[in-house]
């Protein structure tokens, strides 16, 4: 049977009301009891998980409607209930007023006034009334975060396409993650500063592509969350679209990573259309979407989540090393390796990237042979007729090295340095000598880029950071493997488009927060020292539609 009550003019979040239908329900005189709000949507499920009593017919959204299921039908354990309710509802309130102070507010108008340079309200409110105050907020020229469920479809594009024409973003409803100018919002972590920005219609798949980030010791510039369905027929990607043009305008983002779930087909193509517009690298990751070709022109296409995260941390470390180097576009790409298979590796992935053929004959050594670029194997046979191998006496590719200082038109030479048993004891030194006599040889606006990738380990004789750190004294820029290194070999060599001017988004720079639901938000965001206020809402009128509205009339 249902034993029920309401407790009237107590306005409290569904989430403290659904740890306190828990506790209760662990009580051993009740079955399991249910505690909500007397919202509309609140009132329909309790009728829908059969915990319906006709005394929540008086109830108002600011009202607590609580239903027992037991088999004791005396009031005893209405009044049970009554005070542990009572008991839970004073802990609350002390834990509120012992734990962090929070600058507080009980009206909208208020909380502006308390916060004036508020620029993002964020929504945990029930769903029914999420969409009125979001619809408020972008009134008063704020973005906004819905964390809020049940918000109807017609709202949301009602929404995100007001928002859109104020240059402003609504993430979500049901955008469960965000970190927007270091600011951790509703379901975050804590993630270092990097380049990469990550945008996503999937609150866990952002945290789990920013985790693995974090792991391969990188970090983020923002995550922004766009809803669940953003990228669904009826929503369009309208948020998704101005994720992209905030992270493009972003000068701090030099990586893009987009997350979603299976979006609607025509959604992807218009996002991949939007995204070959900005003059960045971006990894995609559409999932349960088919993926024909790995890369399409400045997209890099991803098939998991952890794909995704080393895709846009090798293109991060990428981007900030050739930032901090001078340009060589229009120039070509030369490779002086000891090692064969690496000499291979390396034709291979240039030839990929620069969309050229590779030598399968491999005449004297050479890989690869087209359009000025060349890579050479001088471990051949051709080369150590009569000579020791490159890796035990590397002369010949020192004398190689020295002569592309009288080869203008390289831009870059790449190569390998394999140390360990048998290997020379100091390749580096060599290395650095040739580099040294083909930067003299050069003017200064006509410079060589070297880029080397390391075979071998700590342990090895030679000592692996000790060959490192000889390599990058010399200017000679050290890569972690063979694709970081031909990526950042075109990189080099391509000329950048022109950019074009776009609007600036001050959120990404400095974000002030007004919090409108779960208190627990406010607090993490108090913690990491972001401006915020608590809007202590509750449904105007106590819910009285009709008297709400011809309050707001009169105001």
């Amino acid at each position: 049977m249902i034993q029920s009550f309401i407790k009237k003019g107590s306005f409290q979040d569904s989430v403290s009301l659904m740890l306190i239908s828990k506790k209760l329900s662990n009580l051993e005189e009740v079955d399991e009891v249910s505690v909500m709000m007397g919202t509309p949507a609140n009132k329909s499920l309790l009728n829908a998980t059969g915990f319906w009593s006709d005394t929540f017919n008086d109830a108002t959204p600011n009202d607590i409607c609580v239903a027992i299921k037991t088999h004791d039908d005396s009031t005893n354990v209405i009044a049970l209930i009554s005070d542990q309710l009572e008991d839970a509802l004073k802990n609350i309130a002390q834990q509120q007023q012992g734990g962090t102070k929070l600058l507080k507010a009980r009206r909208y108008a208020s909380a502006t006034e308390k916060l004036p340079d508020a620029n993002l309200i964020l929504i945990s409110i029930a769903g029914e009334y999420a969409a009125e105050l979001a619809d408020q907020a972008l009134d008063d020229n704020k973005n906004i975060m819905i964390f809020s469920d049940n918000v109807s479809v017609d709202d949301e594009v009602r929404l995100k396409t007001k928002a859109d024409k104020k240059d402003l973003i609504v993430m979500g409803p049901d955008c469960g993650t965000a970190i927007i100018a270091g600011a951790p919002l509703a379901f975050a972590n804590v993630i270092p500063k990097g380049n990469i920005g990550v945008i996503g219609a999937s609150g866990t798949g952002i945290q789990e592509v920013i985790s693995q980030i974090a792991l391969l010791n990188q970090g983020i510039t923002q995550a922004i969350g766009l809803g669940g369905r953003d990228l669904s027929e009826e929503v369009g990607g309208i948020s998704a679209l101005t994720a992209l043009k905030m992270l493009a305008a972003d000068e701090s983002t030099q990586v893009i990573t987009f997350i979603s779930k299976p979006p609607a087909e025509n959604v992807r193509k218009k996002v991949i259309a939007a995204m070959k517009q900005i003059n960045k690298p971006i990894v995609a990751l559409f999932l349960a979407s088919k993926i024909d070709q790995p890369q399409e022109d400045n997209i890099y296409f991803a098939n998991t989540l952890d794909e995704a995260a080393r895709l846009a941390c090798l293109l991060a470390k990428v981007e900030a090393t050739a930032c901090q180097l001078p340009t060589v576009a229009g120039k070509t790409i030369s490779g002086l390796y000891t090692g064969g298979t690496l000499a291979a590796e390396v034709a291979m992935l240039l030839a990929k990237a620069l969309d050229l053929a590779v030598s399968h004959s491999h005449d004297k050594g050479i890989m690869l042979d087209q359009n000025g670029h060349k890579i050479i194997d001088l471990g051949d046979d051709f080369y150590t007729v009569g000579r020791p191998h490159p890796m035990i006496d590397p002369s010949i590719r020192e004398e190689e090295i020295a002569q592309l200082g009288q080869q203008p038109a390289v831009g870059v030479v790449l190569m390998d340095l394999v140390i360990g048993y048998g290997a020379n004891a100091d390749p580096a030194e060599s290395v650095i000598s040739g580099f040294s006599r083909a930067c003299a040889a050069r003017s200064a606006d006509n410079p060589l880029i070297a880029i080397v990738t390391v075979t071998g380990s700590e342990q090895d004789p030679q000592s692996r950071h000790q060959q490192i750190e000889a390599l990058k004294s010399a200017n000679i820029i050290v890569m972690d493997n063979l694709p970081e290194a031909v990526l950042l070999a075109k990189r080099l060599i391509t000329a950048g488009q022109a950019s074009t001017p776009v609007r600036s988004y001050p959120l990404l720079n400095h974000i002030s927060v007004i919090n409108a639901g779960l208190r627990s938000f406010a607090e993490d965001l108090q913690a990491s020292n972001i401006p915020v206020v608590q809007y202590q809402w509750a449904p105007i009128a106590g819910g009285n539609k009709k008297l709400a509205a011809i309050l707001k009339k009169l105001n």
